[in-house]
Formats: structure tokens, C-alpha cells, sequence
């Protein structure tokens, strides 16, 4: 079996505005600082001892085209001017050689806060 197991991570965000959905991802994707990676996702699981880094540094890590395991909430809609927010929540174990959780969650009519709140809660 094959044993991938992430030793350390980082959180970015990133928001993308256009008349495509596609293109209005691409557009978040470099507000996130991460358009030249392949994105597979994946569950929730804070793996143990895995490290938290700067998104300066994590960003430095990546090669161009490399495959990246992430965690992500998406949220898009054609309507404009529309209320809407996506937010991932970090659960830290106190000890931290147990395992974690990240929530993702999105939302129409709520502010960024209001979701980040939420997700934190989950």
C-alpha cells in the first residue's frame, strides 16, 4: 500500500470574479498563489506531527506541474453581486501526535467571517 503521508502544509486563499465558472476559478487559484499545480483532493485528516509553514514558505516547496494532495472549499455562482463565502476550519489536536481535522464549508449570505466562524465550529 502506498503510505503519503504529509509532513507539513499551509493555508492560502484565493477569490476569482468572471463570467466563467472555469476561468473565474483559474483567477482564485493565482490570487492563491497556486495556478501551476494539479490539485487532487482529498479528506479532512490533519495528519500527526505534520507541520503548519507560512504560505510563504510552502509556496516556495512546489515545483511547476507538481501534484498537490489539498483540502478545499469552493463556492461559485452566475448571480452577481451575491452574498457568498467558502472557509476551511483547522482542528489542532493539543498533542500533536494525534491526528487533526480540517471542515470545509461554503455558504450563500454570509460574510467571510461568519463562514470562517462556522467552519472553525464544525
Amino acid at each position: 500500500m502506498l503510505d503519503l503521508v504529509a509532513k507539513k502544509m499551509f493555508l492560502t486563499k484565493g477569490k476569482g470574479v468572471h463570467q466563467d465558472k472555469l476561468t473565474s476559478f483559474e483567477y482564485a487559484l493565482r490570487d492563491a498563489g497556486i495556478p501551476n499545480t494539479n490539485l487532487v483532493l482529498i479528506s479532512s485528516i490533519l495528519p500527526p506531527n505534520a507541520k503548519i509553514i507560512s504560505c510563504e514558505e510552502g509556496l516556495k516547496l512546489i515545483r511547476p506541474g507538481s501534484v498537490q494532495f489539498v483540502i478545499y472549499a469552493r463556492q461559485q455562482s452566475n448571480e452577481p453581486h451575491r452574498l457568498m463565502a467558502a472557509s476551511v476550519g483547522l482542528a489542532e489536536p493539543s498533542d500533536r501526535k494525534k491526528w487533526g481535522y480540517l471542515s470545509e464549508y461554503e455558504s450563500f449570505g454570509q460574510t467571510a467571517k461568519e463562514a470562517g466562524d462556522y467552519a472553525e465550529d464544525i
